[in-house]
C-alpha cells in the first residue's frame, strides 16, 4: 500500500476528511490525550526538579477549570475550523516549544491552544472568525489574545507553512497514539467486565 493510500486511511481514521456536523472528529480526543500525557510527564519532571518551568506570557496564574479535551471541543464547536487545523496547531505548538525551550504544562496549554488553533485557521481555512470572537471562545481578552498571537508568530518566525509530507507524518504519529489509546481503553473495559 502506498503512502498516499495509507495517509488517506489515517486521515479518515482521525476524522480529518469527514465532514460531519454531528460527530466530533477523533483527532480532537487524540490530540488532547497526547497533550495530557506530555503535561503529566513534564510536571512530574518539574516537581522532581529535573526540569525548570520557564514562565511565559502563555502561562495562567492558575490551572483553568476546563479540561484540555473540553477546551479543544469548545474551540471546535464554536470556531467551525476544519479538523486539520488541530493537527497543524499541534505542529505549531511543538515548533513553538522547541524554539522557546519551554515545556508544556497545565498553566500554558490553554493559551497555546487558542492561539495556535486560531493561527492555523487563519492560515489554512477559507473563512475564519476575528480575534475578538476567538478571544470570547478561549476565555481571554482580545488585547491578551492579540499579544499572544504576535508572540507566537514571532517565535515561529512567521513560518506557518506545513508541507503535505510533514502533515502526513504528524497524522500517522497521532493515529499511532490513538490506536494505543483505543487498545488501552478496550483492555480496561474487558478487565472491568471480567472483574479483574
Amino acid at each position: 500500500m502506498g503512502t498516499v493510500a495509507l495517509d488517506a486511511m489515517v486521515f479518515i481514521a482521525l476524522g480529518i476528511l469527514e465532514e460531519s456536523a454531528t460527530r466530533t472528529p477523533r483527532v480532537l480526543s487524540v490530540v488532547s490525550s497526547v497533550f495530557e500525557r506530555s503535561i503529566r510527564k513534564n510536571e512530574k519532571l518539574i516537581r522532581g526538579s529535573k526540569m525548570k518551568d520557564v514562565i511565559t506570557m502563555f502561562h495562567a496564574s492558575e490551572v483553568p477549570a476546563l479540561s484540555i479535551r473540553r477546551y479543544i471541543e469548545r474551540i471546535f464547536k464554536y470556531s467551525s475550523c476544519s479538523p486539520s487545523c488541530f493537527v497543524v496547531a499541534y505542529i505549531y505548538i511543538e515548533r513553538f516549544l522547541q524554539r522557546r525551550g519551554i515545556c508544556l504544562t497545565s498553566l500554558n496549554i490553554h493559551r497555546l491552544l487558542i492561539t495556535s488553533i486560531m493561527v492555523a485557521a487563519k492560515f489554512m481555512d477559507d473563512e475564519c472568525y476575528s480575534n475578538a470572537y476567538y478571544a470570547k471562545i478561549g476565555g481571554v481578552s482580545i488585547s491578551e489574545l492579540n499579544k499572544l498571537e504576535i508572540e507566537f508568530l514571532l517565535s515561529l518566525d512567521f513560518k506557518l507553512h506545513v508541507t503535505i509530507d510533514i502533515f502526513g507524518k504528524y497524522c500517522r504519529q497521532l493515529e499511532d497514539e490513538g490506536v494505543g489509546e483505543n487498545q488501552i481503553s478496550r483492555l480496561m473495559r474487558v478487565s472491568s467486565i471480567r472483574g479483574d
